[in-house]
């Protein structure tokens, strides 16, 4: 297949345009414990989608998982488990430091670690410090690096601006400093999707032995690694249900306010956190669904789809947190910064592409 990358970072912006926003209709959900919510979500995103979309793009599916390589299966799963740990945590940041700065801190290390951990592993490097076209690609990489670098920035100068309880009206439990320790070990452990994805390429190529088209090959690879993450998340969730007792809220009865009482949400109450929590999951499982078929286009350097995927993401969750006003009471030379930050971001995507072009123009 010929790859495109300058349509990969396309796919890629898609991507990230759906991992930046999909926090968004959790807002909507009412007097559910976070666990409940999280959890009805992750359903939808790491079992139902996957499979869905799995069964629409690739013939046989069934056939492909049943007899694509054990090995490539194991790892790409638990990588996928260790991926679902900084996906938990990854939520918890958005709790306690908000969109803008929460995604720009927890996707910073995520970006690091993701991208140069895949090719230094495969014995890569030398290739890349080696040829023209990897040193634009790294120069991209390190321009996404500093375009996140600034976003922090941006986000530190606000902290010492923005007096508590204007944070906190944006960010109700706003919290900087279990914040930051927070988005620290999400962005880490979260990089593991992306080992996922690299020791999944076997079963992708199975795939596309077995009748898939070359775009889609990696849905199938996304159905093992995001069920990975369903078993963390799914055991940390129902550990906080029943340790909160915060169980009932699935059927409709939550605690109410103050005192260990309980009551029963109307029916129209519950269909709502439900329709909410659902939209967040599919919104969610769009970043993949995009990055998956953007890697197919990058070509020789595809371990870079990594950056931009990150790039895109805090480009779109900080316009978002400019929306949502998370940005209100800092200086005009703060949104100064996190706007100079975007813009640097956007332009490492050129860049990015374009040494992933060179390598194919060769």
């Amino acid at each position: 297949m010929t790859a495109h990358p300058f349509l990969g970072v396309v796919l890629h912006s898609a991507g990230g345009f759906a991992a930046g926003s999909f926090y968004i209709p959790f807002k909507k959900v009412r007097r559910w414990a976070w666990e409940t919510y999280w959890l009805v979500g992750g359903v939808s995103s790491w079992i139902i989608a996957p499979w869905v979309v799995g069964f629409l793009t690739c013939p046989g599916l069934v056939d492909v998982l049943r007899s694509a390589p054990g090995r490539a299966v194991l790892w790409s799963y638990l990588f996928g488990v260790l991926w679902g740990v900084g996906g938990l945590t990854f939520g918890l940041s958005m709790r306690y430091l908000g969109m803008s700065l929460g995604y720009a801190l927890s996707l910073g290390f995520c970006s690091i670690f993701g991208t140069l951990v895949p090719p230094i592993a495969a014995g890569r490097w030398q290739d890349l410090v080696g040829t023209s076209s990897g040193r634009v690609t790294l120069l991209g990489i390190a321009v996404a690096l500093a375009g996140i670098a600034v976003c922090g920035r941006a986000g530190m100068r606000k902290e010492r601006e923005v007096s508590t309880e204007v944070k906190k009206a944006a960010v109700s439990e706003f919290n900087f400093v279990k914040g930051v320790w927070v988005a620290v070990f999400a962005g880490i452990m979260s990089s593991c999707m992306a080992f996922a994805f690299a020791a999944g390429k076997p079963i992708a190529e199975h795939a596309v032995a077995l009748g898939a088209p070359p775009v889609f090959q990696n849905f199938p690879v996304m159905i093992i690694a995001l069920a990975g993450g369903f078993t963390t998340n799914f055991v940390w969730c129902l550990a906080l249900n029943i340790r909160n007792k915060t169980w009932r809220d699935y059927g409709g009865t939550v605690k109410a306010t103050g005192g260990g009482r309980f009551e029963r949400l109307p029916g129209a109450a519950v269909a709502v956190n439900y329709l909410f929590s659902t939209l967040a999951g599919i919104t969610w499982y769009f970043q993949f669904f995009f990055y998956g078929m953007g890697t197919t286009q990058m070509g020789k350097y595809d371990f870079s789809s990594w950056t931009i995927h990150m790039a895109f993401i805090i480009v779109f969750s900080n316009i978002w947190g400019l929306a949502f006003r998370e940005w209100r009471g800092s200086s005009g030379r703060t949104r100064r910064v996190i706007l100079a930050g975007i813009l640097i971001l956007v332009a490492s995507t050129v860049v990015i592409g374009l040494g992933n072009a060179l390598a194919i123009a060769k």
